[in-house]
């Protein structure tokens, strides 16, 4: 982010597996807020901190224990959930952040799933949020945000969600009803997919069609390695030809990569008229196509071009082969 001229500033920092080095880092360029997930969290960054005779910004992040509607793998807002603090016991834990020396409370922060279609679950966890504060401010815990997080999701196949701006305005609309006090905070989310997912694409090439009695298949180029979410989730991205104007006999295929996995697919059940060749377009790789990518089965990963009208940039070029042999070595005996 750095790099990229990102404003430390501007960032939050959630995860439950937080490094010491990661939050040495984070307090030297002067993050904008620590989510904290656990007491142990809290105490090792009080640690750091002390170390380096700063002051850490910190939200709690809390657990409402609210049901997002979503792929279980991606809920994080359940009680069975490793994310955050359950909500009934984050007042007991506000009031021991407050007693360290180099912690200063800042907000409290909610994350409860992605890919969400709905606004329902949003204003319930927002709810249970607003409720919160206001035990927090009775005992004295006056806070500066709230950190809704993000989750708001695309259209894949048929759902039909919300509009960043139904969302945004629902959650203040919720606010309006709970009168000053809530007011004066300032709003903090994290929209992500619901910016870049429909704006990538996976391009990949028809290596050969494989018919059989049962079911027939169309092998690619690309794999699991390249987009990891049909695999992990059964998600369903659209697959589409390059080019429609060639004739070309229509079948019901799974399209699936080269890797050596029956899991290895990108989609199932497919009406497509392809030949060997052909390019194929994998629809809503914007979100998690890239960052989730591997060298799995030592498959270098694919090239990024960026596009821009009718320019193109390479962003990322493609791995070779030998970059990724270039980081193992022989042991010495074997020289």
């Amino acid at each position: 982010m750095l790099r990229a001229g990102g404003d430390p500033g501007k960032v939050v920092f959630s995860g439950v597996g937080k490094t010491a080095a990661e939050l040495k880092r984070a307090l030297e360029v002067g993050i904008c807020c620590f989510n904290v997930e656990s007491e142990s969290e809290l105490a090792a960054l009080d640690a750091e901190a002390a170390a380096l005779d700063k002051r850490a910004p910190v939200s709690l992040r809390v657990n409402p224990d609210v049901d997002p509607a979503t792929h279980p793998y991606i809920s994080t807002g359940l009680k069975e959930s490793k994310f955050g603090i359950p909500i009934e016991s984050a007042l007991a834990v506000y009031q021991k952040a407050r007693a360290l020396p180099n912690i200063e409370l800042r907000g409290v922060a909610c994350h409860i799933g992605s890919q969400l279609t709905t606004l329902t679950p949003f204003i319930d966890a927002l709810e249970r949020v607003v409720a919160l504060v206001g035990e927090l401010a009775d005992a004295g815990i006056e806070l500066s945000h709230l950190d809704l997080g993000g989750g708001l999701g695309i259209s894949y196949n048929e759902e039909r969600p919300p509009e960043p701006d139904d969302y945004v305005l629902a959650l203040l609309d919720a606010l309006q009803t709970h009168g000053t006090r809530y007011q004066k905070l300032r709003i903090l989310i994290e929209p992500g997919r619901a910016i870049v997912g429909n704006g990538g694409l996976l391009v990949s090439q028809v290596l050969y069609l494989k018919l059989g009695e049962t079911k027939h298949f169309a092998v690619i180029d690309a794999a699991m390695n390249d987009l990891m979410r049909p695999s992990l989730y059964d998600a369903w991205h659209d697959i589409a030809p390059v080019r429609v104007d060639a004739p070309r006999e229509r079948r019901v295929y799974d399209v699936v990569g080269p890797v050596c996995e029956s899991g290895d697919f990108l989609g199932r059940n497919r009406e497509l008229g392809v030949a060997p060749g052909d390019l194929l377009v994998i629809a809503s790789a914007g979100a998690y196509g890239a960052s989730m990518s591997s060298n799995y089965n030592t498959r270098p990963r694919a090239a990024e071009v960026m596009v821009d009208g009718a320019r193109f940039h390479v962003v990322r070029r493609r791995e070779t082969l030998e970059e990724l042999l270039a980081f193992e070595a022989l042991p010495p005996e074997a020289n």
